[in-house]
């Protein structure tokens, strides 16, 4: 879609791109990547741009009139909001920062800047227009480091201190907002720079409280870092290795599968939560080893009260958790005392849609561990396995066939003679196992192997 089509200037008398739209274009040297208008009569024109291009409208924001046009192949969109007072300059001073105040007239082809947020994109400064903006919305707190995540912007003296300011309001706003907020910062090419950035105002702990027991964890022989710094640089990790991908695992992680972020963002997320579990199974041995037995099993459940207070959906939940409990599982798989292809079609099985997440994790989490047990020829040895596994997925993944399901839970019953139980989800998930594994691959031999099950 053109921006500046005959249809949409025909219908404007005065409209204007502003937001994200102009930040993107200098920012990210595209046209326009998002597009956010600002015009009178915005329900109206949102309805007419629709149907122009068989789009679906949707109301966003009944109160403030803001509404999100999605065109036809559900990956474009336009979000039209009604534009606030007497003028567009009226409108640009109430917003947040002078690079999200810059305002594009689509019908005069001109920019309009009333905050300097030309100068300060050109100069890489974050500023912001008022503080009385954060009083309005306190959400704006957050949003300061969701900018700091996407544009890696020096912020003013200024700003630093209304955020000092306004911190004990950080948190007024509805938890679903925050979600929205956490989740655009994860997408930001600086996302670990912005954590590191929270935790200096005191925001991060608020959040995740986590973050506390986090840091009582000290460095030990096999990481150079605390236990915080060591999950920041393994996000910063993940934004390296994401940054020289490309092709389908890059499509992969682009792709928005599901709470309406791309994949690359929860896996980012992930990164930060996935040693959550290792505070509570933390043990320091005689000679001083560090142990953290089952962290990754304890970990994935201690996410989900977490994630569901900050109102992530159940999937985006499923898939954090997972990506919680299997990170250490492809570096158990690559030392295996026989890496063969049965071996590696087990994992492959195993962690289904997750491979290349899963992966880029593992990679992710090793190469941020780096103590006086950590030879430089460990980090290389285990990336190199690691790869291989991967080149391993990406050679059969369009081949793989889903496993037939070869018995029911009913049908176990009967045989059996049991009722539904915890007994009942054992020996499913032992079937599950054992199907993974190739010992099993019809239905007789599902039924012979439930008979002599000793569970």
């Amino acid at each position: 879609m053109n921006i500046r089509d005959d249809f949409v200037l025909k219908e404007i008398n005065e409209g204007y791109l502003v937001g994200g739209s102009i930040r993107d274009l200098f920012t990210k040297n595209c046209v326009f990547c998002d597009r956010d208008i600002s015009i009178k009569g915005a329900e109206n024109f949102a309805r007419k741009i629709a149907n122009k291009w068989d789009g679906t409208f949707i109301e966003l924001d009944s109160e403030n009139k803001i509404y999100r046009v999605v065109l036809p192949d559900k990956i474009n969109f336009l979000d039209i909001s009604e534009l606030q007072g007497n003028s567009i300059e009226e409108d640009l001073k109430r917003r947040d920062f002078t690079i999200n105040a810059i305002a594009y007239d689509l019908a005069k082809n001109e920019f309009v800047d009333v905050t300097g947020g030309l100068k300060d994109l050109k100069n890489k400064v974050l500023r912001h227009i008022d503080d009385k903006n954060f009083e309005d919305d306190p959400l704006r707190i957050l949003r300061a480091f969701r900018f700091y995540a996407v544009t890696c912007f020096k912020m003013t003296i200024e700003l630093e201190n209304a955020l000092k300011k306004y911190m004990p309001m950080a948190l007024n706003p509805a938890k679903e907002r925050i979600n929205y907020e956490i989740m655009k910062l994860f997408g930001g090419d600086f996302a670990s720079g912005a954590l590191l950035k929270m935790d200096e105002f005191g925001l991060l702990e608020k959040i995740f409280p986590c973050v506390t027991e986090m840091k009582k964890v000290p460095p030990n022989t096999h990481h150079h870092l605390d236990l915080f710094h060591h999950v920041v640089e393994t996000v910063r990790q993940i934004e390296i290795l994401y940054n020289k991908i490309s092709g389908f695992e890059k499509e992969h992680l682009d792709a928005v599968d599901f709470g309406g972020f791309p994949r690359i963002n929860h896996l980012k997320l992930a990164g930060f939560l996935h040693d959550i579990g290792k505070f509570s199974t933390w043990t320091i041995e005689e000679g001083g080893r560090h142990r953290f037995i089952k962290h990754d099993d304890v970990g994935s459940k201690m996410v989900v009260p977490l994630l569901r207070d900050l109102k992530f959906s159940k999937k985006q939940i499923e898939y954090i958790s997972c990506m919680i409990k299997n990170h250490i599982y492809p570096s158990n798989v690559i030392v295996a005392p026989s890496l063969n292809d049965k071996v590696m079609m087990r994992y492959v099985r195993k962690m289904d849609d997750n491979v290349v997440d899963n992966i880029i994790l593992a990679k992710a989490d090793r190469l941020s561990a780096r103590g006086v047990d950590i030879t430089e020829e460990i980090v290389n040895t285990n990336i190199s396995g690691l790869d291989k596994l991967l080149d391993f997925y990406l050679s059969k993944k369009d081949s793989l066939a889903p496993l037939p399901k070869l018995i029911d839970g009913r049908e176990i019953m009967e045989i059996l003679n049991i009722k539904p139980s915890p007994k009942l989800g054992e020996i499913i998930n032992a079937i599950n196992e054992a199907q993974l594994n190739g010992d099993i691959t019809t239905h007789d031999e599902a039924v012979n192997y439930i008979k002599n099950l000793h569970l």
